[in-house]
């Protein structure tokens, strides 16, 4: 079993490593940025790749935004009133707020939006089918009426995770669900240049002089957004040697992903700054529930008992527990929601003989299983070749399909089965904000053709949901996390593999990142 990626270099070898210069690269007001893979797909409605949502929360804006604590505030609306029966919600967006193409942000822009966003939204579908009518009395009033009250209504407007509840033009949001949107107008701190984008190496974005911040403090995507850059520049390395050797030549200024492997060498880079963020994720293995051999409960269940976390944290992350968790469940660790239901089955040594007769018993007969593994990014690379090594342990004919991250996301959208081009697992995490409760959480839901890539199907899992949610308490809300865990357990429609914290490498002149996703407002030079 693979433990950790051999060194990509040494120290010679980074300095002799390609240079990358922008075209203006040393401008003290030019961020130059080195994203973990190329962005591909532009439409942060459409698409759920973290490289999507950080692009969209630079050009586009939330009506409500989360703090450092995941906290819910008001963002581009000016506050909200709700009806004493909790059934009816007015919205009222701040004075001022255009778009990239000069116009006005209007109540008709954001219910197009809201509307958009909620046909792909796991919490987004839940908020449309609590609306009775959602209407726009005026330019700056968003009104809800409601069938049911829906509290949840700001955090759903809020959420800091993909798919992105982006506000937009009409005419954009308009657009079919199911067609990406190409045109990247929003109402954020920075314009996209498409003009400069060259696919596979440079995103471009400026700086929005016509942005509205808000009043307050800022703190991860609440309060003022203000850009102290001109531009940012993206520059697509996907070698580690040649993104670290960059960084230490201050040919880029920081890097999404510290390569773990070069940790040792960019830290003692007199200009380099190296930096353990607070911003976690847990990473998982997603099964494709429509075909053989992953459709069957008892297979899934079976490889609970062939789960070693450690092994894919300590391959990824190294031997440094400070950098990763285990005994991670379906919550986020530490915060409310999390708890202990079912992670015993984690704990002590591995018996990969029961779990192979677990797996005959079942009716396993032999059929291929295909793992996506994308190559240019160097975690999700290492983690789906333990994956892959696990599966042949527990006597499934197990293979790697290995190609570049947009061959990957186009192949997983594909419901057919192997032998058509199709797949059975794929590696992937979930971000912290999307772990705090099970609405928000991406892959729990189980309804089936419109859950999330998988397609899990389990009407318990999804009637527990919709208990969470009736819960009239934090006390009572606890209970039903604990019942939806368990259940999470008997359905498994993925495996967790640990949480793990995000490691930054910057040139030591930039202060005042931002805590959560990348974000590159309030992001000042010395």
């Amino acid at each position: 079993m693979p433990t950790r990626r051999q060194i990509l270099g040494t120290a010679s070898a980074l300095l002799a490593a390609p240079r990358v210069v922008g075209a203006q690269g040393t401008a003290a007001r030019t961020l130059r940025f080195v994203p973990q893979s190329d962005l591909t797909v532009l439409d942060p409605v459409f698409n759920t790749a973290t490289v999507t949502l950080t692009h969209g929360a630079m050009v586009f804006d939330t009506l409500y935004g989360l703090d450092a604590a995941y906290n819910v505030h008001p963002q581009m609306v000016e506050g909200h009133v709700v009806s004493a029966d909790g059934l009816q919600w007015d919205l009222t967006l701040r004075p001022g707020l255009r778009f990239h193409d000069g116009e006005p942000v209007r109540g008709r822009d954001c219910i197009a939006s809201i509307r958009r966003w909620g046909a792909r939204d796991m919490f987004g579908q839940e908020l449309l089918a609590a609306i009775e009518e959602l209407s726009a009395p005026d330019d700056r009033t968003i009104r809800f009426r409601l069938k049911r009250p829906f509290p949840l209504l700001p955090r759903a407007l809020g959420k800091a995770t993909a798919p992105l509840p982006a506000m937009m033009p009409e005419r954009l949001a308009l657009t079919d669900p199911n067609r990406a949107v190409t045109e990247m107008i929003g109402s954020g701190p920075f314009r996209f240049n498409a003009a400069e984008r060259v696919s596979g190496v440079r995103v471009v974005y400026d700086k929005f002089s016509g942005y509205v911040p808000r009043q307050g403090t800022a703190s991860r995507t609440a309060g003022p957004r203000i850009a102290h850059m001109d531009r940012v520049e993206w520059h697509v390395l996907p070698d580690p040697a040649t993104a670290a050797a960059a960084l230490q030549q201050n040919e880029v200024d920081w890097l999404e992903y510290a390569p773990n492997d070069l940790l040792p060498i960019l830290r003692r880079a007199r200009n380099v700054n190296v930096q353990v963020t607070e911003d976690s994720s847990i990473s998982i293995l997603r099964f494709n529930h429509l075909h053989p051999p992953f459709d069957n409960p008892a297979i899934r269940r079976a490889l609970v008992g062939a789960l070693d976390q450690a092994a894919y944290m300590t391959a990824a992350f190294s031997e440094d527990r400070s950098l990763w968790r285990t005994d991670v469940g379906v919550f986020l660790p530490s915060t409310p929601m999390a708890n202990e239901a079912g992670l015993s089955a984690l704990q002590g040594p591995r018996d990969y003989d029961r779990v192979k007769r677990e797996i005959l018993a079942a009716g396993y007969k032999g059929e291929k299983v295909v793992v996506l593994q994308p190559m240019d990014l160097a975690i999700l690379k290492v983690m789906s070749e333990v994956a892959v090594d696990m599966l042949r342990r527990c006597g499934l004919n197990a293979e790697a399909f290995s190609a570049d991250w947009g061959t990957i996301v186009q192949r997983r959208g594909s419901r057919e089965p192997v032998e058509r081009g199709g797949w059975s697992a794929f590696i992937s995490g979930f971000s912290a904000a999307g772990l705090l409760d099970p609405v928000a959480n991406l892959g729990l839901r189980a309804n089936g053709a419109r859950a999330w890539f998988g397609w899990p199907d389990s009407p318990r899992l999804e009637a527990l949901r919709q208990e969470w949610m009736a819960a009239p308490d934090q006390p009572a809300q606890q209970a039903k996390a604990r019942e939806i865990q368990a259940q999470f357990w008997q359905d498994v429609p993925y495996l967790p593999l640990g949480e793990y914290f995000r490691i930054i490498a910057t040139q030591r002149n930039l202060v005042d990142i931002p805590v959560g996703m990348s974000n590159f407002t309030g992001v000042r030079r010395l």
